[in-house]
């Protein structure tokens, strides 16, 4: 009769061959989508730290550009700076502004490192004490 009991029961113990395979097809689905994720958010993450350095890049010269006693000339310009051992090429246009003696400036930033392509970061700012 104990015999009988564990028989019945044993049949029911367990998992089937067709609920472990649904069960690992949603881990399966579930384990990409969090690698899908994490590949996103690395993207995202080196795209902000680009953005940053280009930000930091640009305020930095325009800080050198506002606080140089004397004004900058008006037109264009451009150079190359280096920032965290990354190159950057920059343009700067200098135009008069409506009101006498400031000067608008448009200032453009580019990451140049070999193999780090970026947009270019703008910067528009006024300096009194112009032309």
């Amino acid at each position: 009769m104990a015999r009988a009991k564990l028989r019945a029961n044993h049949g029911e113990a367990g998992f089937t061959l067709i609920e472990m395979l649904v069960a690992l097809a949603v881990f399966a689905l579930a384990a990409l989508a969090l690698l899908r994720m994490e590949g996103a958010s690395i993207s995202r993450t080196a795209d902000l730290d680009q953005r940053m350095l280009r930000e930091v890049v640009a305020q930095n010269l325009a800080a050198e550009w506002i606080t140089d006693p004397q004004p900058p000339s008006l037109g264009d310009a451009q150079g190359t700076t280096t920032n965290a051992g990354r190159s950057f090429a920059w343009s700067r246009s200098v135009a008069p502004a409506g009101a006498p003696g400031v000067l608008r400036m448009l200032l453009s930033v580019r990451e140049t490192t070999p193999g780090m392509a970026s947009q270019a970061m703008t910067l528009e700012f006024m300096r009194q004490g112009g032309v």
